[in-house]
């Protein structure tokens, strides 16, 4: 059963702070909407920080490298460093290049953004597609040759998602079954400031029709295990003494209960207080909820 944290028991959240040494924040909707600051959120990291915590910054936003997003932070007014993030763009790329072992002389298909493409560059993994303007087109594409360089096929958030580039991944995957398929996420939909948006899931879910369940497809990002392999191959913290907060139950949530880490969930995002204490509640229960990121300003208050 979740405890809800509230300001009137700002004790609580001190409790949290002196139970764990290690929090993972993720970023859309727990920090931010878009360009837009979460209220306290900034506070709530110098907070921690005062306190010798350890900040991660944990996304499946795979729009922006880590260094973008270190831009990003900067121009929010938010402490960070590179080392600190990472976004399924950074694990995805470190997958590739340290558990597949990714030859040189083979390729990746791209459907993502330019972020997606300057880790693949950071990791040295070759790549086309992406923001190839041949490929950023509306015409009906012509024939697409089987092309044995294309070793695998990375699919995340495009926002300029179209029918040429879903054929060339699925031409690449359909003729050859030792491609690689992976996806930076599934998330199915993308809090910003203008709204909720479709996610990367959504952009991978025609591939996923399209090529039936005998080629399924490895997730690297939350709630899958290669975001946390990436996160311990950097820094080394006990996962009893750390905490996963995020607004994501099947994502956020869900990540760190797989990965043995403790949970706060945040109501400034995706979720609602209805999905875990309504008459049909979500079966991922976090350890805790509260209802923004900036609650945790009551531990000055206290």
């Amino acid at each position: 059963m979740s405890v809800r944290l509230d300001s009137q028991n700002p004790e609580r959240y001190q409790e949290l702070l002196d139970k764990y040494d290690t929090w993972m924040f993720d970023c859309d909707g727990v920090l931010w909407h878009g360009d837009r600051l979460i209220d306290g959120a900034v506070q709530v990291l110098q907070i921690l920080r005062s306190q010798k915590k350890r900040v991660l910054f944990v996304t499946n936003n795979a729009t922006k490298s880590r260094r973008n997003y270190k831009k990003k932070f900067d121009g929010l007014g938010i402490e960070v460093h590179v080392d600190e993030v990472f976004g399924s763009a950074y694990a995805a790329a470190v997958y590739l290049s340290s558990v597949l072992k990714f030859p040189k002389d083979k390729r990746v298909y791209v459907i993502g953004m330019s972020g997606l493409e300057d880790e693949l560059r950071s990791e040295g993994i070759s790549f086309i597609g992406g923001t190839d303007p041949a490929d950023n087109t509306l015409l009906a594409p012509g024939e697409i040759p089987p092309d044995p360089s294309v070793g695998a096929v990375l699919v995340g958030l495009d926002t300029s998602i179209n029918y040429t580039k879903l054929s060339r991944a699925f031409r690449y995957l359909h003729s050859n079954p030792e491609c690689a398929f992976l996806a930076t996420n599934e998330d199915a939909t993308f809090p910003s400031d203008k709204g909720l948006l479709p996610g990367a899931g959504a952009v991978l879910a025609p591939l996923v029709t399209a090529l039936g369940s005998n080629r399924p497809v490895t997730v690297i990002g939350k709630p899958s295990s290669p975001m946390l392999d990436a996160i311990k191959a950097k820094h080394n913290f006990d996962p009893k003494r750390t905490i996963m907060v995020g607004d994501r139950l099947n994502t956020d949530i869900q990540f760190g209960k797989s990965g043995g880490l403790a949970t706060l969930l945040v109501l400034t995002g995706i979720t609602s207080e209805e999905d875990i204490t309504g008459p049909n509640p979500s079966a991922i229960v976090p350890d805790y909820f509260t209802t923004s990121i900036g609650d945790l300003r009551a531990i000055i208050a206290n």
